[in-house]
């Protein structure tokens, strides 16, 4: 299975120091390997050795069939289940790796920085939900610290799904994380993050 991740696709998240949008041409990609991936119900342990370590929400959609050169009309019928991921970034090494212009692998990467809440399927949700606007939250110790809305996405999940399978062969299991809606955080030891979709509790995870 594959985890691609999208970054820059919201213009909170995505301002120069000027204002302006950094990427407005097509969606940035990267990938995660499978052993990334964490289930929310076990802990995250902070790994002390890659330096700061931050934290950003994003909705992530699961991929339930095979598509190749999908068609964003019927981008729809490619994806099941959402639900609020957690995407960890090694701060420090991303800052390094932008400056020397190295690839994001070792500061994306690592192991358990793909955490995902449980599913909820898209049948439950009201129709054109997704792409019309869906609310999604991430509480740190309780309180909200970032929040996202569909609709502000600059590429909603149809074109993301349409774009991703122009590169890749979505498989059945295959991961989305369709970016983070505002600015990153240190996660710190004892920290507990809650995702929520709307009014739906959908991950809970402690950071050791």
């Amino acid at each position: 299975m594959k985890i691609i991740c999208i970054g820059q696709n919201y213009a909170v998240h995505n301002k120069a120091g000027d204002g302006a949008l950094l990427n407005t041409e097509s969606p940035v990609l990267f990938l995660k390997p499978d052993s990334a991936l964490q289930r929310c119900n076990k802990p995250f342990f902070v790994p002390d050795e890659l330096g700061r370590i931050d934290f950003g929400a994003a909705l992530v959609v699961r991929i339930c069939r095979l598509g190749k050169g999908i068609p964003q009309r019927f981008a729809n019928r490619y994806y099941d289940a959402v639900t609020v991921g957690v995407d960890f970034t090694a701060y420090d090494l991303l800052q390094q790796a932008r400056k020397g212009g190295q690839p994001w692998d070792l500061s994306k990467g690592f192991d358990a920085s793909a955490v995902v809440g449980e599913w909820l399927p898209t049948n439950v949700l009201r129709p054109d939900a997704i792409r019309l606007g869906l609310a999604f939250r991430l509480e740190r110790n309780g309180q909200t610290v970032q929040t996202g809305f569909t609709g502000d996405m600059q590429w909603n999940v149809d074109a993301l799904i349409a774009y991703c399978s122009q590169f890749f062969t979505l498989k059945t299991g295959d991961l989305i994380f369709t970016g983070t809606p505002e600015q990153t955080e240190p996660v710190s030891i004892g920290d507990q993050l809650t995702g929520w979709i709307e009014d739906r509790k959908v991950t809970e995870v402690r950071c050791k």
